[in-house]
């Protein structure tokens, strides 16, 4: 891997300033003339949106072509199984190593280097046609996603830092809307063109992400070789692991995440057990998923709008107590409502998350490395929860412990929103 890294290096020398000096067959010296805001606000959300479409489609296809998979491959439901928990634990991996690997080669050219594994990924999904090969494929892409996670936020830190929750929303709504329609379509898609197409051609959009990333790492230089935040702007060596403000964006993560995938994994079953059809059940499946990009698009309007970050985090994560509260102690009259509540306050707490790890630090190491550590733990919490739940409802039979006890965590993740939110820096200096 390291000589791709070095190559990206060699490409993008030609750009930086300390490379572009006077010819020995010119009489004048070459200016370099770096980007103007707007063409690199510009090259930024075009990235940033390109990589967005990749990070959520590979996955979400899986649960809606799961069982043409199963029976392609002749594989177990132990195995598909295994295929849903993949993700969570290579997030957790590569949101772990990817800070000091973005710090030691420059998160640019880690990032190109992941796109292409991503899109590597997808195909060996595909043309391997067997449990071996789809299941190395998913590991691949979804380490890939890991480190694309964690180091979104130190790239729109260090190139747009007056935008920042503008395209971390839009970067955030990106992701979602790819994942609707993948999730929607890839099935239709499969019976037309069979599933190996339906799964493993959406790697073009990798091939579009790989280029325009060439071209900014090109026409931007890395962000290992730009100059580091005066002293006066904050401590710029700070252990994220020591922090409480860390462990609190770590912890307000990791719970809406453990409420994300339990609710995706097992709304329709609940739904269901309290004796809505399974088409009913399903659409609410889809309630739940297509109020991401209302909820997005709203954050990222307020907070632009200098709406009180604190307020915002509190009311999402007072969505989800509702939302859970209804879902477990009412009728099937208002799943609707609880389903649309969850959905709007799920992805509001992760859109927010991402921009707290770009806003509460001081430099972009610094936030690199905050996203690491919070994507790490919360990840890990999330892993405990279809896990947890389903086992607590095989051994009970019936949902009613495992939602308690969501409904307690939500209970809780409402304070924590108001602790993570407040108007402080990573170091817990007041802003």
């Amino acid at each position: 891997m390291t000589w791709l890294f070095s190559y990206f290096d060699c490409c993008a020398s030609m750009s930086t300033p300390s490379d572009l000096q006077s010819n020995s067959h010119l009489d004048k010296p070459k200016v370099y003339n770096p980007p103007s805001c707007k063409f690199t606000f510009w090259l930024v959300l075009c990235a940033m949106i390109l990589l967005g479409t990749n990070m959520r489609g590979p996955i979400v296809a899986l649960g809606s072509i799961k069982p043409v998979v199963e029976a392609a491959l002749n594989i177990s439901g132990t195995q598909i199984g295994w295929l849903g928990a993949v993700p969570m634990l290579t997030f957790a991996v590569g949101a772990l190593i990817s800070p000091a690997i973005g710090k030691r080669f420059g998160i640019e050219n880690t990032l190109i280097v992941m796109i292409v594994m991503l899109t590597f990924g997808m195909v060996l999904r595909v043309v391997v046609p067997t449990w071996i090969g789809f299941l190395s494929g998913t590991v691949i892409l979804t380490l890939a996603i890991g480190f694309a996670n964690t180091l979104a936020a130190p790239v729109i830190k260090e190139r747009t830092p007056n935008n920042i929750p503008l395209i971390t929303g839009l970067f955030s709504l990106t992701m979602t809307v790819t994942a609707g329609i993948v999730a929607g379509v890839v099935l239709p898609l499969s019976e037309r063109v069979g599933w190996q197409w339906a799964l493993g051609g959406w790697s073009f959009l990798g091939i579009f992400a790989i280029a325009i990333w060439i071209f900014l790492r090109i026409r931007l230089g890395s962000s290992s070789n730009q100059a580091v935040a005066p002293v006066e702007q904050g401590p710029s060596k700070i252990s994220v692991w020591r922090t409480a403000f860390a462990w609190q964006i770590a912890v307000f993560m990791g719970i809406q995440s453990l409420l994300y995938y339990t609710v995706a994994s097992f709304l329709p079953a609940i739904l269901s057990s309290k004796g809505m059809s399974e088409i009913q059940a399903g659409q609410m499946a889809s309630v739940f998923q297509f109020m991401a990009p209302v909820a997005i698009i709203t954050l990222t309007w307020l907070v632009n709008r200098g709406r009180p970050i604190q307020a915002l985090a509190v009311l999402a994560a007072v969505f989800n107590v509702i939302g859970i509260l209804g879902l477990s102690y009412t009728s099937t009259d208002w799943a609707w409502l609880w389903s649309a509540l969850m959905g709007a306050g799920c992805s509001a707490i992760f859109t927010l998350s991402m921009m707290l790890f770009s806003l509460r630090t001081y430099t972009t190491n610094q936030a690199s490395e905050l996203s690491g550590m919070a994507q790490f733990v919360g990840y890990i919490i999330a892993f405990f929860g279809p896990l947890g739940t389903g086992w607590l409802n095989e051994a009970t039979d019936n949902w009613d412990l495992p939602l308690l006890i969501i409904l307690i965590l939500m209970i809780l993740n409402v304070g924590i929103a108001w602790l993570v939110s407040r108007p402080v820096m990573v170091d817990g200096k007041k802003i």
